[in-house]
C-alpha cells in the first residue's frame, strides 16, 4: 500500500509535470480513498474503464485522458454526471496525465511506441519533447515498415502513400498529432506515423513526397500508461492491472 499523496508527488516529479502547459489538469483529479494498493491503468477515463475498476476493486484509475478539458462545459450532467458519480461514490481515485505522458523519454508514449517498432529517436518534434524524428533500427521499405506498424499495434493503418521506397528517416508522434506534419518535413522525414489524420493531412503529405501512416489515436497511445503503470507498481510494491478497452478510433 501506498498513500495517495505520496504516490501523486512522486508521479508529478518522475514526468515533470510543471514543464508542460496542458489541456487539462495533471495528476490527481479526483480525490478518493487516501491509501492506495490496487491501480488500473487504461487510456481513457470511459464509464467502461471505470467499471472494469470496480469489478477489480482498485482503488485509483490511471490513465492518459482524463476529464476537464480546457473549453469543455462545466455544467455535471448526463454522462458527465454518471462518471463522477461512479468514482465519487466508490471513494475511487482518477488520476491522469496527458503530454507529460506523451513526452517522457522512457514510460511516455512516444518513447514505448518507438521500443516496439524499432525506432530509434534523434531530435524532439517538440521544445517539450513530444514526438520525435529519428530513423528506423534499419533501412527498409515503405511496405515493410508498414507492415511492422500492423503487425505491433494489431490493426491496420491508413497509409497516404507518397514518397521513397527506401526508409531511413521517420518522424512520429501518438494521438491526435497531425499538425505535426509540416514540423517532420523540415526535419526530411520520408514517413510521418500519427494517431489521426485531418483531409488537409492527405493533401500536404502527398504534395511534400512523404509517407503517413494514421494508426489510430487509441492504438498508438496503449503503451504510455501501461509502462507508467508498471512503473508505479514496481516502486511502491502496488498491484497492477492494464484494462485494454476496445476503440477502432
Amino acid at each position: 500500500m501506498v498513500n495517495l499523496t505520496e504516490l501523486c508527488s512522486y508521479a508529478d516529479a518522475y514526468l515533470d509535470v510543471g514543464r508542460f502547459r496542458d489541456y487539462a489538469p495533471n495528476g490527481l483529479q479526483i480525490e478518493g480513498r487516501p491509501e492506495i494498493g490496487r491501480l488500473l491503468t487504461g487510456v481513457t477515463a470511459s464509464q467502461a474503464l471505470l467499471d472494469a475498476a470496480l469489478d477489480w476493486k482498485a482503488d485509483a484509475v490511471l490513465v492518459h485522458h482524463g476529464y476537464f478539458w480546457r473549453g469543455e462545459s462545466p455544467v455535471i450532467s448526463g454522462i458527465r454526471r454518471k462518471r463522477l458519480k461512479t468514482l465519487l461514490g466508490h471513494d475511487l481515485n482518477l488520476i491522469a496525465y496527458h503530454l507529460p505522458l506523451d513526452a517522457h523519454p522512457e514510460v511516455g508514449n512516444n518513447a514505448q511506441l518507438a521500443m516496439r517498432l524499432g525506432w530509434l529517436a534523434e531530435t524532439p518534434l517538440t521544445p517539450e519533447g513530444v514526438g520525435s524524428f529519428g530513423r528506423p533500427d534499419e533501412p527498409q521499405t515503405i511496405r515493410t515498415l508498414v507492415e511492422r506498424v500492423a503487425d505491433v499495434l494489431g490493426r491496420e493503418p491508413q497509409w497516404i502513400e507518397a514518397g521513397d521506397e527506401r526508409i531511413e528517416r521517420v518522424a512520429w508522434c501518438t494521438g491526435a498529432a497531425q499538425s505535426y506534419l509540416e514540423r517532420a518535413i523540415s526535419l526530411g522525414a520520408q514517413v510521418f506515423l500519427s494517431g489521426e489524420i485531418s483531409e488537409q493531412t492527405v493533401h500536404l503529405a502527398r504534395e511534400a513526397g512523404v509517407h503517413y501512416i494514421a494508426a489510430g489515436h487509441h492504438a498508438t497511445e496503449r503503451y504510455g500508461v501501461l509502462a507508467l503503470g508498471e512503473h508505479l507498481a514496481q516502486r511502491f510494491g502496488l498491484e497492477h492491472r492494464f484494462v485494454d478497452i476496445d476503440n477502432p478510433v
